[in-house]
């Protein structure tokens, strides 16, 4: 039975199942980074270290230190079992996490101009509670003013889809 002081039904997860977790994931991160470090040469040569030598000693300093949090969080005699985080906080953070979520995935297909303008317009109406007529300009002129910027100006190339196609860019 675990111990919490959340409000009835508010309990979520603890903060020491959070530490578990995280520290599994940057575990398995660190992991792919040694992998791939190692891949491409992670030991010193006669003319200097290889290109993955420093990545290679990021990603096990990651490993080692995620194993000490993991370790800590398991075994500790004063385990924290406070909630990490209520419903209504989870719902808030999922509400910003998901859109920003599709919005990383629709950028391959629409582009980063026409998936920054449905993130913008969808944000000011839905979390901001804008009007539609406010959010359309805005949404519109922020990717412009980035097209022109990075597109034009600096000659940039940023990933494009079918609209930024159709123009010809």
């Amino acid at each position: 039975m675990s111990k919490h002081s959340s409000a009835p039904g508010e309990y979520t997860v603890s903060y020491r199942s959070v530490d578990a977790v995280v520290a599994l994931l940057f575990m398995a991160l660190s992991c792919v980074v040694m992998w791939d470090s190692w891949g491409i040469g992670a030991k010193w040569a006669s003319d200097g270290p290889q290109a993955g030598y420093f990545p290679f000693y990021i990603g096990l300093i990651m490993f080692i230190a995620s194993l000490g949090t993991l370790v800590q969080s398991i075994i500790t005699k004063t385990p924290n079992l406070e909630t990490f985080v209520e419903k209504g906080q989870l719902k808030m953070v999922l509400a910003v996490l998901v859109p920003t979520a599709v919005y990383v995935a629709a950028i391959p297909f629409l582009g980063l101009y026409v998936a920054g303008a449905i993130f913008i317009a969808f944000f000011m109406v839905a979390i901001g509670k804008y009007n539609i007529l406010k959010a359309i300009p805005v949404a519109i002129g922020v990717p412009l003013a980035l097209f022109i910027l990075f597109e034009i100006w600096f000659l940039i190339p940023l990933p494009k889809g079918p609209v930024e196609n159709f123009l010809g860019y």
